[in-house]
């Protein structure tokens, strides 16, 4: 059983409302994307408020959080308050389209985790299913509404499995948003690829930029990267 909170260096997240927990490859994602430059931030499916607390940490951007589960969004909300960003962050309980429906504002910076899993991976956990699995939110719904909201110079940055990771470049390709960088994630040297971060951007990079991660070394130890990456968030670097 993971525990019910997750205290980082400068906040802590606590989780116990929440059916998906803080995880490395999400934390990752937090520390990873370039947030200093951009004015507005946007996270998809908050949940606790991870990637939401993590870029206002590293930046003095107004962010907007929006999460399609009412007890995740209160959770967020109470991490949020907690937090020495309250007055920077807001959350919304909303799902993505509901959003959009109301939204009159551009991002500098859209930054999401999404659920992934098809419906054959289901569980019984009907909250869980809402976080992990693409029926109430698709790929193809995250690439229209960051065309539609990502500013002329904006980014998104998201957090995928490897194919679908490549799926989700060809329907941003369709759509004019092409990959800018890219950090594959695997969870030793030599071991797993498990996760793909994709920066996004309305500008062509020509070669677009990409690197690998290990999250630990053979002998279990972190590796020099990771823990150069999460130094200013985890309190064991």
């Amino acid at each position: 059983m993971p525990n019910d909170y997750f205290k980082f260096k400068q906040f802590l997240v606590k989780q116990d409302k929440c059916a998906m927990k803080v995880c490395t490859d999400s934390c990752i994602l937090g520390a990873y994307t370039p947030v200093t430059q951009a004015a507005t931030i946007l996270d998809i499916g908050t949940g606790t408020g991870l990637l939401a607390l993590m870029a206002a940490q590293r930046s003095p951007a107004q962010i907007t959080a929006i999460e399609i589960d009412a007890a995740a969004a209160t959770q967020a909300q109470e991490n949020i308050n907690s937090s020495p960003w309250a007055d920077r962050i807001n959350v919304y309980q909303q799902s993505l389209q509901e959003f959009s429906a109301t939204n009159q504002q551009l991002f500098n910076l859209i930054i999401c985790n999404p659920p992934f899993y098809a419906a054959s991976h289901l569980s019984p956990d009907q909250a869980r299913n809402v976080a992990m699995h693409s029926q109430e939110l698709s790929l193809s719904e995250i690439v229209r509404f960051c065309r539609r909201f990502l500013s002329a110079t904006g980014k998104l940055f998201i957090l995928l499995p490897p194919t679908e990771s490549r799926n989700f470049a060809s329907l941003a390709q369709a759509e004019n948003l092409h990959l800018i960088s890219a950090l594959h994630i695997f969870t030793f040297t030599r071991g797993k690829h498990i996760r793909t971060i994709q920066g996004f951007g309305r500008e062509q990079i020509t070669p677009v930029p990409e690197e690998n991660l290990f999250i630990r070394n053979i002998n279990n130890t972190y590796t020099t990267a990771f823990q150069e990456l999460l130094r200013d968030y985890y309190l064991i670097f």
